[in-house]
Formats: C-alpha cells, sequence, structure tokens
C-alpha cells in the first residue's frame, strides 16, 4: 500500500525522458569532459593534480 503515488511520479518522469525533444550541445559536453574550459584546479586539490601515481594505487578498486 502507498505504492501508487510513487509509481505514478516515476512513470511521469520516464514518459517525460522518453518523449522529451532536445538539441544536446556536443561541443560545451566536449569541452566540460575534456577540461577545456581553462578553469584551475582548486587549492584543496592542487596537491592530487601533482600526484598521478595516487590513480595506479586505486585501479584494482574500478575493475570491481
Amino acid at each position: 500500500m502507498g505504492r501508487g503515488r510513487a509509481k505514478a511520479k516515476q512513470t511521469k518522469v520516464a514518459r517525460d525522458l522518453k518523449y522529451r525533444t532536445f538539441d544536446p550541445d556536443f561541443s560545451d559536453l566536449q569541452r566540460e569532459l575534456h577540461g577545456e574550459d581553462g578553469e584551475p584546479i582548486p587549492d584543496q586539490y592542487a596537491e592530487l593534480a601533482e600526484r598521478p601515481d595516487l590513480a595506479d594505487q586505486f585501479k584494482d578498486r574500478d575493475a570491481s
């Protein structure tokens, strides 16, 4: 009981996504994914950006 409203909301959202028409801006998406916008790395992450060896430590976690 009580699932009717939640199911109706899910159906509405799914239908909206299915039938919505939009024109994606692929050049904007490409800039965002490749980091070509020139934004500097925040100070809190600057140290991590200088250590590419950290990615190797977490490679095994991504595989599972």
